[in-house]
């Protein structure tokens, strides 16, 4: 199913809902992992899990002449990100990062935002990324610390733990790589160089609690999908026991949470 919105194409419901819920933060986050990863002139750059387009957007602000690739498994999200490519040297495909069509050697660095712990086997891919990127190449990602410091999906588990604890194993926590030092032992297992980890933070500021809550019901990711799994009468116990974490006792009003990612670099051998 589609949507068109003028200027923009064709536009899929299920990118401008992920737009939604994740896009504000990963569009922060993004700059900060470009930074982290230090893509200063780099000719070729390949974006893993490119989703929306956000990382490769910052690539572009730092090397507007690099040539950026993207891939992602989703061809609604490869739609969306084309259709708002940030250069005319940027492109985005559907793609497998366990099993990448490039020749190997053929990219300067290889990045990955948000989706490392997404990746059916994260290892595959991890061995995709170093064999396509040249020797003295640089290899990074981050995930959210869904354990602690991502506090908006922190704060909705809590709370959705707190009323179902039979549901404790659906919690993000016990994602792969979320951990302090896990992705960067990954890498250092899989022969890179140099490995260095990082904290990635940043803050979100919400208008209302609205502007929180409803992008959980647009069923994007692990808690979206949660929610839509309950029923009406649980979702509005959920709904209730958030607004006064969030709120205390004010009827609605502006918020700030704040988010930490793990970060992970190192160099092609």
């Amino acid at each position: 199913m589609t949507e068109h919105a003028d200027g923009e194409g064709a536009l899929f419901s299920q990118a401008d809902a992920y737009e939604l819920f994740m896009g504000r933060w990963s569009r922060t986050l993004a700059p900060k992992l470009v930074e982290f990863a230090g893509v200063d002139g780099v000719r070729d750059v390949l974006d893993v899990g490119s989703g929306t387009g956000a990382l490769a957007a910052a690539v572009a602000v730092v090397e507007p002449d690099a040539r950026i690739v993207g891939v992602d498994p989703a061809a609604a999200y490869v739609e969306i990100a084309q259709a708002r490519r940030p250069s005319e040297n940027a492109t985005f495909e559907a793609g497998n990062a366990q099993q990448l069509r490039f020749e190997t050697a053929s990219f300067d660095c290889a990045l990955s935002l948000l989706a490392f712990n997404f990746i059916p086997s994260p290892e595959k891919a991890l061995l995709e990324m170093t064999r396509v990127v040249r020797r003295g190449g640089t290899v990074a990602a981050a995930v959210w610390d869904y354990g602690s410091e991502m506090q908006m999906l922190r704060v909705f588990w809590d709370a959705a733990i707190a009323l179902r604890p039979e549901d404790d194993s659906k919690d993000e926590r016990h994602m792969p790589l979320t951990g302090q030092g896990q992705l960067a032992e990954l890498w250092r297992r899989h022969g890179l160089h140099r490995v260095v980890e990082g904290e990635l933070t940043m803050e979100m500021t919400f208008g209302s609690f609205d502007d929180y809550w409803m992008p959980f019901t647009q069923k994007q990711g692990p808690a979206g999908a949660y929610l839509a799994g309950l029923t009406a009468a649980q979702q509005e116990a959920l709904r209730g026991r958030l607004r006064p974490r969030l709120l205390g006792s004010e009827t609605d009003r502006p918020f700030t949470l704040g988010a930490r990612a793990w970060a992970a670099r190192g160099v092609v051998a």
